[in-house]
């Protein structure tokens, strides 16, 4: 006997959910949310895609993305949403939640937008997600992918509550790509008081575009190990050194910076650090899960919760002079037993003498 399956279709509006930055374009970040929002409208039948935008000025933005498929753009804007401040970013994040009835809001995970959504959604009355990896449509309902227990475990989940929003990890989707247009835009009135601007923003404190060392776009993640400040060869320790071959590669490179959670730790057993390291480099454990296409890991041994850490490495390569490091048994593409201090020194010779000969072309 024949038997009729249906399958339920859930129709949703998906809001699209971002902010300008200083000059008032979209970050990479939210370019790959818009993409996510995109595919996920394009898998759901009936579903409208729309977005809303916040910040000084959101015209430029709105016009970068005029041919996504949103069927409308709503924005907050002015002088009041340049900075980051989470009383009138919340304000601006649910008026455009409840202008566009959106039942899914899917944002980029910026610090901007993760200080407030939590807030935003208990003011919504709905549920909230971060560090989404992925987003598709299950049974004819959103679904995301997450990592769970350091990256050990991924799950896969479904909510009815809504609205349902959703904070998309960076380096999960490719970009939005499409042609530029002129956006209708609905400009959406936010009444705010002096409450709301208790909290000023009087400047900002940036490292020189030299001395920075965490580059989340950057094609080579280079990570350093405790091994680094240990006693080498000469029975000595040669932190400076360290210092001068691992800046000299970043410098030359434009490589972000990784470290274990080994090497930061040093300062609180009295040893010798580097001073350039902190725990916002730390990668693995209780660190960040970077996603660079390759990453090089230099005087780590290896250990399971830092290997978790680089889960997401396209290519992975380490150098270390123990064969049988934790490296060495199937958790690198590549190991170069080796001496770090003395690749590094060839290395950067060899960087330094590819620039020169390009500039010299």
């Amino acid at each position: 006997m024949d038997r009729e399956i249906e399958t339920e279709i859930h129709v949703e509006t998906i809001l699209f959910l971002a902010h300008t930055e200083a000059d008032g374009t979209l970050a990479k970040a939210a370019l790959e949310a818009l993409g996510t929002a995109q595919d996920l409208a394009a898998s759901l039948p009936g579903t409208a895609l729309v977005a809303g935008l916040f910040g000084a000025q959101v015209t430029a933005a709105a016009n970068e993305i005029a041919q996504c498929g949103a069927q409308q753009f709503f924005a907050v804007e002015g002088d009041d949403f340049s900075s980051p401040r989470y009383a009138t970013d919340a304000a601006a994040v649910e008026m455009l939640c409840r202008s566009s009835r959106a039942t899914v809001v899917i944002a980029p995970a910026t610090s901007r937008l993760s200080r407030v959504m939590a807030g935003v959604s208990y003011r919504l009355n709905g549920r909230i997600d971060t560090h989404v990896n992925g987003i598709t449509a299950t049974n004819g309902a959103p679904a995301i992918t997450r990592w769970f227990y350091r990256q050990r475990m991924v799950a896969e989940l479904q909510r009815t509550q809504r609205p349902w929003l959703l904070l998309v990890d960076s380096g999960c989707h490719a970009p939005y790509q499409g042609a530029s247009g002129a956006a209708t835009i609905e400009v959406l009135q936010v009444a705010l008081g002096d409450v709301h601007k208790q909290t000023q923003v009087t400047g900002i404190e940036a490292p020189k575009a030299d001395e920075q060392t965490i580059r989340p776009d950057a094609d080579l993640l280079f990570v350093a190990g405790a091994g680094w400040t240990k006693k080498q060869k000469d029975g000595q320790s040669h932190p400076q050194d360290a210092e001068d071959l691992i800046l000299g590669f970043l410098r030359q490179t434009k490589a972000s910076l990784g470290s274990s959670k080994s090497l930061v730790d040093l300062s609180g057993e009295g040893q010798s650090v580097l001073k350039f390291m902190s725990h916002m480099n730390q990668v693995g454990q209780t660190g960040a899960t970077p996603r660079h296409p390759k990453g090089l890991s230099t005087c780590c041994h290896g250990e399971e919760p830092h290997v978790v850490g680089w889960r997401f490495i396209n290519e992975r390569r380490a150098i270390n002079l123990d064969a049988n490091c934790g490296w060495a048994r199937g958790k690198a593409d590549v190991v170069y037993v080796a001496d770090a201090f003395e690749v590094m020194k060839k290395l950067n010779a060899l960087v330094a003498e590819k620039k020169a000969s390009s500039v010299g072309a």
